[in-house]
């Protein structure tokens, strides 16, 4: 542990040594005030686009090679005014061609779509920041990230607020103009800088560029690299920034299981949206409705523990990173799925459970400080056992040096039944936890890692309710590699967390490297090992996995690894291999297998792609041979049709259960223009014996305002009985005061 907490100092005093003379280099960018108007339409006639003067530049490549200049060169313009921002960008071409684009769906996502992002650090924290989107059709996303953007989880498209955008295609060249509201974004009044960055996507040369240079060991959507915006003047704040969502709704179902029936139901809610300072906002929930989201990808679950599925709810996920990334992916402290389910004591199932209401306060309180308060509270349902519980969470966070924090984050629980006629609180029922977290990020972006200490308190007594982590990253062009101590007490029990496992320690070191050899056909490939050892005081070591693998990344953009694993697993419990109910493997005995393993994702530009997966070998007393897929159908911008398909053939010996476990996922998305959409996804799913058939219409028919159609059915597979169904209609609106 001693050597874990030097090596994370080590890091943190080469915070400040690497690369500065190149920081020092950086080019800036420059806003224009400008006093005329600008008419939204994608040419760029106005006074401010025709000057040639102020343009950014310039554009380097991220891939396939970072050390030259963009093949395919693009320019970008910034202006404001003191109510909005205007962007204007024009993206050149070696002529005439077609563009990529998945669908016509806000918020695309893909390295395989063409488009423009511009990252706005608004408080020069290189940490946080906003992105907007177009792509030649003039679709649009936008994005809050997080975390110095050093994962592809860090870039959260659920984040949604009004802006305006217009594209066009010319012979050689597609263009975008863009209007983003100063009141859509959070930033300090009286502010003349930011910092910036701006990339394109280009799947013609299969090309991604950046303006400020990023080295493509590094995610393209890395805040470390960004540099200096100033505006001609300072901004200043005039709106007060308050929106409201209300939505009304209806719904019926059918659960033929229980031979019960709910009548079409009206129900209202809503939410609202109000800035209070420069960069604080409070979003508020009353009665809300999650019917429109989609419904999870189901998995073959062969782990003897329990599956994270990650929240799709929007008032959780924004701004959701200030408590979400606290923590260990093994020791999550808060984990907002388990607020709004709950469990029918008659059943013993997990439920939904009704929210009554829900607030939460987030965003920047100083330039280093970051603040996120939520409380929310649940309703009590007497049929099924279930007493309200009130949810109270805060999170902190302090910039210390020049992109790491210090964190504080505490979350408590209580049993509080509140409805019309009386409240009930039981002051024995609580579960709470405090905890406080250093994230370290070099200012180049070459050293991460983190070192926590978390406790959880309940009305009883229990040993070890505690967990600790320290880990450091260190990343170059060649070389990754990393090393994690993860320590969880037999009692930590973070309720309102998720932690599928406790009383163990984790020892976890890997080792990589990457080759870039001067191919037309292979980007970069190398090695990769990787050690992970479980144990406890009682047991000794209960898990160790030793796994190797290779990985080939092609100038295309295809990926092929090959890899081969080595586990050990003792069972302190008695444990079905297939999960199928059959006879388990008892508890005290221990297994080593061997396994070996692809994974191939094919041109993710093309039409037509897919991602394979398979693995075979040793498992428990038998053997297992899985293969999964992902294939994908794209028809120009209009349809995309998937297929997710597991299939994990197990055979053990008796008195154990053979299993031929089939996932069969279909999914048809179908976006008719930039407002209509249809979206269908079945799945079958042998090992919980259900087809699930879920169908969802969205009209949006004005600015972030929705009508949703959602049908939901069940099936039981060899009858085709129904289980249960929904219909849901929906429809809210987005008002700014």
């Amino acid at each position: 542990m001693r050597f874990l907490l030097s090596l994370l100092f080590l890091g943190n005093v080469l915070l400040f040594a690497s690369q500065q003379e190149a920081f020092s280099q950086q080019v800036n960018a420059f806003a224009f005030k400008v006093k005329e108007p600008i008419v939204l339409d994608g040419v760029l006639d106005e006074e401010i686009w025709t000057s040639e003067e102020g343009w950014n530049i310039n554009f380097t490549q991220y891939f396939p090679y970072d050390t030259s200049a963009a093949a395919a060169q693009s320019r970008v313009k910034i202006a404001f005014d003191e109510n909005n921002l205007y962007l204007a960008a024009v993206m050149e071409n070696n002529g005439p061609r077609e563009y990529v684009s998945t669908s016509l769906r806000r918020d695309y996502r893909g390295e395989q779509n063409d488009g423009i992002s511009f990252v706005f650090d608004t408080f020069n924290d290189k940490t946080n920041a906003f992105q907007f989107g177009i792509n030649p059709y003039g679709v649009q996303r936008e994005a809050l990230l997080a975390n110095g953007g050093s994962r592809s989880e860090d870039l959260n498209l659920a984040w949604d607020n009004k802006w305006f955008a217009r594209a066009s295609i010319h012979e050689n060249h597609w263009q975008i103009e863009a209007i983003i509201p100063l009141s859509t974004l959070r930033f300090k009044d009286g502010a003349q800088n930011w910092n910036v960055n701006f990339y394109r996507i280009d799947s013609h040369l299969g090309e991604r560029s950046t303006w400020a240079p990023i080295p493509r060991n590094f995610p393209i959507i890395s805040t470390a690299f960004s540099r200096k915006l100033i505006f001609e003047e300072p901004l200043k704040k005039n709106s007060a920034n308050i929106s409201i969502i209300p939505y009304t709704a209806a719904r019926t179902s059918k659960n033929f299981l229980e031979g019960t029936s709910e009548n079409l139901t009206p129900a209202i809610g809503g939410d609202a949206k109000v800035g209070i300072g420069p960069a604080l906002n409070l979003d508020l929930t009353f009665n809300p409705d999650f019917s429109q989201v989609e419904v999870d990808q189901q998995v073959t679950n062969l782990d003897r523990f329990e599956i994270f599925f990650p929240e799709r709810r929007q008032f959780f996920l924004e701004n959701g990173d200030l408590f979400a990334s606290f923590g260990h992916p093994l020791a999550r402290p808060f984990f907002s799925r388990r607020i709004g389910v709950d469990r029918d004591e008659a059943t013993g199932q997990n439920v939904q459970n009704k929210i009554i209401y829900g607030a939460r306060l987030s965003g920047k309180v100083t330039d280093d400080w970051r603040v996120g308060l939520m409380n929310m509270q649940t309703a009590s349902d007497e049929e099924r056992g279930i007493v309200g519980k009130n949810f109270s969470v805060m999170a902190v966070q302090k910039k210390v040096f020049s992109r790491s924090n210090v964190g504080l984050i505490f979350v408590d629980r209580e049993s509080l039944a509140v409805d019309e006629f009386q409240s009930l609180f039981d002051p024995t029922a609580y579960n709470r936890m405090l905890g406080v977290e250093y994230n370290l990020a070099s200012e180049d972006n070459r050293w991460t890692g983190k070192a926590l200490y978390h406790r959880t308190f309940e009305n009883t007594e229990k040993e070890s309710p505690r967990t600790l982590n320290a880990y450091l990253l260190y990343s170059d062009l060649h070389w990754r590699w990393s090393i994690s101590y993860l320590d969880i007490g037999a009692g930590y029990n973070p309720e309102v967390g998720f932690v599928p496992r406790v009383d163990y320690k984790r020892f976890n070191p890997d080792l990589g490297y990457s080759f870039f050899p001067k191919s037309n056909f292979i980007n970069n490939h190398g090695p990769r090992l990787e050690y992970e050892l479980r144990w406890n005081e009682t047991l000794g070591t209960t898990d160790r996995d030793v796994g190797f693998q290779y990985q080939v990344r092609f100038q295309s953009l295809a990926q092929l690894t090959v890899g081969y694993k080595n586990s050990y697993i003792y069972l302190f419990d008695d444990f079905d291999p297939t999960r199928t109910g059959g006879e388990p493997l008892l508890a005290g005995t221990d297994y080593t297998t061997d396994r070996f393993g692809f994974e191939f994702r094919s041109n993710p530009r093309k039409s037509f792609n897919v991602r394979l997966e398979g693995e075979a070998g040793e498992y428990f007393t038998g053997d297992i041979a899985s293969l999964r897929s992902e294939v994908a159908w794209r028809i120009g911008y209009i349809a995309n049709i998937g297929m997710n398909f597991s299939y994990n053939r197990i055979r053990l010996p008796e008195p154990q259960n053979d299993a031929d476990l089939l996932l069969v996922g279909p999914r048809i998305d179908l976006t008719f223009t930039k407002s209509l959409f249809w979206t269908t996804f079945i799945q079958y799913n042998n090992q919980i014996e259900n087809i699930n058939i879920n169908t969802r219409v969205q009209w949006r028919f004005a600015p972030v305002s929705d009508f949703f159609l959602v049908y939901t059915d069940n099936y039981f597979p060899e009858t085709f009985l129904p289980k249960q169904r929904s219909l849901v209609l929906k429809l809210n609106y987005w008002l700014n005061i």
